[in-house]
């Protein structure tokens, strides 16, 4: 696991673990998912975290990611605009279809 610069220390707080083992962190956490690592010297780190599903990963690697990263960008500095439909369909290649799957 890699090591994470320690950041400077912005609040300290003493908190008490209660009978059934909880503590409170505050509203400021409420619904937030949380990494607990217990170190080897009995420090407990919290760090918050976002999951993703696995179905998702690949949006993550590359190329998709850079590409993502582009439509993003793109879509940021143009605005919508209306499309002309009937210029879309002039503009196909004409080509005859077919049913998938079957032979004459």
């Amino acid at each position: 696991m890699s090591e994470v610069a320690e950041s400077p220390v912005q609040e300290v707080e003493i908190k008490v673990v209660g009978k059934s083992g909880q503590i409170s962190l505050g509203k400021r956490y409420a619904g937030k998912m949380l990494r607990l690592e217990r170190r080897a010297d009995g420090t407990v780190l919290l760090t918050a975290v976002a999951m993703v599903p696995e179905t998702q990963l690949w949006t993550l690697e590359e190329p998709h990611r850079s590409r993502i990263e582009r439509g993003l960008t793109w879509a940021a500095a143009n605005k919508p605009r209306e499309t002309d439909v009937g210029d879309l369909v002039k503009d196909r290649p004409n080509r005859t279809s077919r049913a998938r799957g079957r032979r004459p």
